[in-house]
C-alpha cells in the first residue's frame, strides 16, 4: 500500500501561467485510476508557526495579506487569497507526508517541495520551502537528521540557503539547470553551486542522456554516509523530461522511472524512510508531466513497506 498525501485545496486560479498547478490533481485522479494500492490521505494546513520556524515574520504576513505587493510575488505567482491559501495546504502536505514517511516507512505528496522558497523570499514558482518546513516541523518531536535529494532539473538553491544555518540536514541537488537570483542558467559549465560542508551538487552537462543522468546517482550512497540520515527527503523533478522547455537533457521516461526505481531501492536497501515529492514538469502536453509524476508513484509503489 502506497501512502499519497492530497487535498483538493492544493489548487489556485494563476491563470495562464507556466507552472500547471492543476497537475497536482491530476496526478492525483491517474494514480486512483492505475489500479495499484495506494491509500490518499488528507493533510491540515501549515499553521504560522510551522512557517514561521523557517520563514521570516515579514514574508509570512506579505504572503498572507498580499502586501508588499513586490514581496508576495516574489515567487513570480500572481498573488490572490486563493494562492495564500493553498500554499499552506501543500506545505501541509509536506509535514503530513514527512510524519507518515517516519512511521511507516514511506509516504508521497504530491505537490512540490519548493526548493527556490528562502527564508524571507520566494523564488522560481516557490513560496515556502516545504522540504524545510516539514522537518524542522517534525524536529519539535523527536530529534531528526535528514538528506534532502534533490532532482530537480534546477539547482535547490532556496534549500541550500536555509540548511547554512542548519547542519543536522544534508542536500545532495543533482541539476541541468543552476538557479540564482531568481532565474534559471542553463549552462551549467558556466555557472554552478559551491559545495559547502552540508550541500554538495552535481551539475548534469547539457545533452546529456538518460544513462548518464541515472549514473549521477553512483553519488547517493556516498551522501548518506556524510549525511547520516534518519530519513531521505526526494524531490523528484519532472522537468529533466528531454520535451520540458528548460530543459537541455535528452531524458526520456524510462529514464526518469529508472532515477526513481534506483533511489527508492538505495533507500530500501539503506533501511531509511522516504518522504517524496513532485517537483517541475512545465511541457506543453501536461499529460506527459502527469506521466512521469505517476511514475515515480510506480516506483514507490514497488519499493513500499507492505
Amino acid at each position: 500500500m502506497t501512502l499519497v498525501v492530497h487535498s483538493a485545496r492544493y489548487f489556485a486560479n494563476l491563470g495562464d501561467h507556466v507552472m500547471p498547478i492543476r497537475k497536482f490533481g491530476l496526478v492525483r485522479d491517474a494514480i486512483v485510476a492505475s489500479g495499484l494500492p495506494s491509500e490518499i490521505v488528507e493533510p491540515a494546513p501549515a499553521t504560522d508557526a510551522d512557517l514561521l520556524r523557517v520563514h521570516t515574520e515579514p514574508y509570512v504576513r506579505a504572503i498572507a495579506t498580499g502586501e508588499p505587493r513586490a514581496l508576495a510575488e516574489s515567487q513570480k505567482f500572481p498573488w490572490s487569497p486563493a494562492l495564500a491559501d493553498a500554499v499552506r495546504w501543500t506545505n501541509g502536505g509536506c509535514i503530513t507526508a514527512l510524519r507518515l514517511a517516519l512511521d511507516r516507512g514511506m509516504a508521497g505528496n504530491l505537490a512540490s517541495g519548493f526548493h527556490h522558497a528562502h527564508a524571507d523570499h520566494g523564488e522560481g514558482f516557490c513560496t515556502f520551502n516545504g522540504l524545510v518546513v516539514a522537518l524542522e516541523a517534525l524536529r519539535t518531536q523527536r530529534p531528526l537528521r535528514a538528506l534532502i535529494l534533490d532532482m530537480d532539473l534546477h539547482y535547490g538553491n532556496g534549500t541550500a540557503s536555509l540548511l547554512a544555518s542548519r547542519p543536522w540536514a544534508h542536500q545532495l541537488s543533482i541539476y541541468g539547470n543552476f538557479y540564482k537570483a531568481n532565474r534559471a542558467i542553463r549552462d551549467v559549465a558556466a555557472d554552478r553551486a559551491p559545495d559547502t560542508d552540508n550541500c554538495r551538487s552535481i551539475a548534469v552537462p547539457a545533452g546529456a542522456n538518460g544513462e548518464a543522468y541515472v549514473a549521477t546517482l553512483d553519488a547517493f550512497d556516498d551522501a548518506i554516509d556524510r549525511a547520516r540520515p534518519d530519513v531521505i527527503l526526494y524531490q523528484a523533478g519532472a522537468d529533466p523530461y528531454r520535451e520540458d522547455p528548460y530543459s537541455p537533457l535528452d531524458v526520456g521516461h524510462a529514464d526518469l522511472f529508472a532515477r526513481d526505481q534506483r533511489v527508492f531501492e538505495t533507500a530500501r536497501r539503506r533501511g531509511l524512510p522516504v518522504m517524496w515529492v513532485l517537483a517541475g514538469g512545465y511541457t506543453a502536453d501536461v499529460s506527459k508531466v502527469v506521466a512521469v509524476h505517476v511514475g515515480t508513484f510506480r516506483a514507490a509503489s514497488v519499493s513500499a513497506p507492505p
